[in-house]
Parts: C-alpha cells; sequence; structure tokens
C-alpha cells in the first residue's frame, strides 16, 4: 500500500485537528466539496464544524484567520490556487507577517498553496509564489518536495506560532508516491542532501528535486556524480548545508520552476558567492523559468520550466568552465 504527496497532506490536516481542537480549515468549498484538489475529503464529516467554506476572497478569508489566531486558534488557509493569494497578499504581508512584531502576539495561521504548474494549467494557476513571500520578514516558506516532508512538515507548520506559507506543488500531488508516512523528519530550515556527488552541486526545491535527480542520474551515466541539495524550506534558507556541499564539488547549479527575477536561486548563488566564493571553481550559475508568463499549451509550457534535460544541459555547460 502506498500513499500519495496529496494524501499525505490530507492525513497531516486529519491529525492536527485530531490533536488540537484550535485547528480548523478555512477555504473556498473545503467542507462537503472536499477542496479544489481533495486535499480535505471527508475531513467536514469526520470534524464537524471545524472544516469551513469560505467565500470568494481570499483578502477575507485570510483576515479572518489572522484573527482567529489572535483569539488563540490555529488556522489552516486552503487558497485553491497559489496565483489567487495576491488577493490577499496585505492580509499575509502587513498583517499575518508583522503582527508579533507590532503586539508580541503570535499570528500562528498555515496558508496552503496549490503551487507550480501542471500541463494546460496557464498563466492564472501556475505560478511560484514563495520568493515573493520569502522576501518578508517574519513568514516561514515552506517548500516540501516528498511525500514525507509533505506530512512532517505540514504538522510542523500547524504548531509553529509564526505564520507559514506552505507551498505545495500541484503536479506532484498524484505523481509522487511514499510507502509510508514518517515517524520522525528533519526541523523547519534544515536542507537535505537527496543525493551525493562530488562533481557539482545542484540546490534546489518543490518539483524541481525530481527533474534534478533524474539529470543526474542522466549525468551519471557519463561518470558525472552530481550532488542534489533539497532546500525544503526557502525561508529561513539553510546555508551551511548549501556552502558543505559547495565545498566538496566546486560547482553550483542552483535551479527552481519560479521566475528568475529576485528568486529563490538568485538568493542562493548570492549567499554562495559572498560567503564561499573561495569555495568555488568556476561562476555559480541558476536555471529558472523563463521570464514570461506561464504558457497554457503543453509544448510550450514544457519549453518555459526547466526539465531534466536542460538541467542536465546546463549542468555539463558549467562543468566546462
Amino acid at each position: 500500500m502506498s500513499i500519495t504527496y496529496l494524501e499525505a497532506i490530507r492525513e497531516a490536516q486529519a491529525r492536527a485537528l485530531a490533536e488540537d481542537p484550535r485547528v480548523f480549515i478555512y477555504g473556498q468549498d473545503v467542507g462537503a466539496f472536499g477542496g479544489a484538489f481533495k486535499a480535505t475529503k471527508d475531513l467536514a464529516k469526520q470534524f464537524p464544524g471545524r472544516v469551513i467554506d469560505a467565500p470568494i476572497s481570499e483578502d477575507a478569508i485570510i483576515g479572518l484567520a489572522v484573527g482567529a489566531a489572535i483569539e488563540g486558534m490555529r488556522p489552516i488557509v486552503e487558497i485553491q490556487f497559489a496565483d489567487f493569494s495576491t488577493t490577499g497578499f496585505n492580509q499575509i504581508v502587513n498583517q499575518a507577517a508583522t503582527l508579533y512584531w507590532r503586539t508580541l502576539v503570535p499570528c500562528p495561521i498555515t496558508i496552503r498553496l496549490p503551487s507550480g504548474g501542471t500541463i494546460g494549467s496557464g498563466a492564472f494557476h501556475s505560478q511560484c509564489m514563495e520568493s515573493v513571500y520569502a522576501h518578508y520578514p517574519g513568514l516561514i516558506v515552506m517548500t516540501p518536495a516528498t511525500v514525507e516532508d509533505a506530512y512532517s512538515m505540514l504538522l510542523e507548520a500547524v504548531a509553529i506560532d509564526d505564520p507559514v506559507i506552505f507551498c505545495e506543488h500541484k503536479y506532484l500531488y498524484y505523481h509522487l508516491k511514499a510507502e509510508k508516512l514518517p515517524t520522525e523528519a528533519l526541523p523547519v530550515g534544515k536542507a537535505r542532501i537527496a543525493r551525493e556527488g562530488r562533481d557539482l552541486t545542484i540546490v534546489t526545491y518543490g518539483a524541481m528535486l525530481h527533474e534534478s535527480l533524474a539529470a543526474a542520474e542522466e549525468l551519471a551515466t557519463e561518470g558525472i556524480e552530481i550532488e542534489v541539495v533539497d532546500l525544503r524550506t526557502v525561508k529561513p534558507l539553510d546555508t551551511d548545508t548549501v556552502l558543505a556541499s559547495v565545498a566538496r564539488t566546486g560547482r553550483l547549479l542552483a535551479v527552481g520552476e519560479g521566475w528568475p527575477w529576485g528568486g529563490v536561486t538568485a538568493e542562493v548563488v548570492a549567499r554562495v558567492a559572498a560567503e564561499g566564493f573561495s569555495l568555488l571553481d568556476a561562476p555559480p550559475q541558476r536555471l529558472n523559468a523563463k521570464d514570461t508568463p506561464v504558457p497554457f499549451h503543453p509544448n510550450l509550457w514544457g519549453a518555459h520550466r526547466p526539465t531534466a534535460r536542460s538541467i542536465a544541459v546546463a549542468a555539463r555547460n558549467l562543468l566546462r568552465l
């Protein structure tokens, strides 16, 4: 028996609801319908009155969650698509992120953002918002890339007293499976060496972890051993693990599905250049989606985002420097 990435998210929410009466879920169609992607399927039946349908207003949804957190609750907010969180942007960055610093009252809300592209999703349903929210102090930004992390990190998000932006990748919902749920996990802010190597370090997160691992497998047939670092959380960012990996390999390729301008990959490259310049044998490089809105057509979408093939090409080019 196996469990999918989506089922792990559902199981984590069920456990959080069962173990803490302060937890409730709030979002559009999360009740009887079970959520846009069925991440809350049957939870309204299991926990009557605690899985609550919201109006079509992200601003109101997140505002209510902030107010509930002030009163001692621990809400889990589901935004149907990460793109739509922008209509609640003020509540996230001006209210939730700053609340403790203004009032010494914690704001333990978890905002689940179904993120990233899938075939045919287009410009309004495919965005990666992690870089935007990582810019703001007071927010923790999680980007789980495995079934195990989707489960354990969501439970940790609910337990943290700070507001958490939980970027769960839609493409992984059904494409990723594990044999069982974890009983232990790395703490928030700690990266993971997903694959050991000696020739080049790829630092990545989310769905790009799996594209990067596939590229590493391809390059291994050519005698090239790639080390792959899964950031897991992009705010805080585990610079120590990244630097330790670059110290072993001498080369850095940062890979992300988001746009390049001011992105997570830019931050990774900047930190390594500033704090580990002497470790580098070649200029650090990054690979992102094209700097355009996400295209609708499947062929264009496939060319828009990094893939195992384009990551392998970028790695080969970096190894020639």
